[in-house]
């Protein structure tokens, strides 16, 4: 038991570095697209209480992502 932990914490700090990764080098819709598919997989894999917490990192990070494209909008339009 104590070994499925650890792995599932291990794919859950996974998931939370794809999402990043995903952040830094996507355009909003190809990351909203990338969330979604490490969403829709770590379902399978991660605990109700891991896939509830990257949930909400996931909408943290798409909120900061918009958030951030519409400051480069209004300050070049600005």
């Amino acid at each position: 038991m104590q070994g499925e932990v650890a792995l599932s914490e291990q794919i859950f700090q996974a998931c939370k570095e794809l999402i990043d990764d995903a952040k830094m080098g996507c355009a909003d819709l190809v990351f909203k697209e990338i969330c979604l598919e490490i969403l829709s997989k770590a379902r399978h894999v991660l605990t109700e209480n891991q896939f509830n917490q990257l949930i909400a990192y996931t909408a943290q990070r798409m909120k900061e992502k918009v958030s951030f494209e519409l400051q480069q909008k209004l300050t070049v339009h600005g």
